[in-house]
C-alpha cells in the first residue's frame, strides 16, 4: 500500500474477479456507488451501466480529488448521457471517462476495470 493510501485509508485499485452482485442492481441508464474493503483501506469506485455494458471509475474527480456525487449513486447529468461532478460541475464521457467540460476539461476520470458476464457485475 502506498503513503498516499495508508494515510487517506484507501486504494485506487482492486483485485480482479471480485462479484459486485447482479447486473440488475444498476437500472439500466444509471449509476451505482461501490466501496470495498481492501486489506485495512477502502475503494470507492461507481459503475455506470449502458444496457448490458458497464463502465466502472474510481469515485474522484480529477479537478479537486473529490467524490463525484453529493448524493448517493447520483453521478449522473440530469439527462443521464454524461458524468457529473456535482461539486464544480466537471462533465465526462460515460464510455471513456475524459472530461468535456468544466474545470478539468482534457482530464479524464481513473478508469475501474469491471465487466457484466452471466447477468453479475465483476471487476476484471
Amino acid at each position: 500500500m502506498s503513503q498516499e493510501a495508508a494515510a487517506s485509508g484507501r486504494v485506487w485499485s482492486t483485485p480482479a474477479g471480485v462479484n459486485l452482485g447482479p447486473l440488475d442492481l444498476i437500472a439500466d441508464g444509471a449509476a451505482r456507488n461501490y466501496v470495498l474493503q481492501i486489506g485495512e483501506a477502502r475503494f470507492h469506485g461507481f459503475v455506470v451501466r449502458r444496457g448490458e455494458a458497464v463502465f466502472g471509475y474510481v469515485d474522484r474527480c480529477p479537478h479537486a480529488g473529490l467524490p463525484l456525487a453529493q448524493q448517493l449513486d447520483q453521478y449522473l447529468s440530469p439527462d443521464r448521457n454524461l458524468i457529473a461532478c456535482s461539486w464544480h460541475g466537471a462533465v465526462f464521457e460515460v464510455e471513456t471517462g475524459a472530461c468535456v467540460g468544466g474545470p478539468c476539461a482534457g482530464a479524464r476520470l481513473t478508469p475501474w476495470p469491471v465487466e457484466a458476464r452471466e447477468g453479475r457485475i465483476f471487476t476484471a
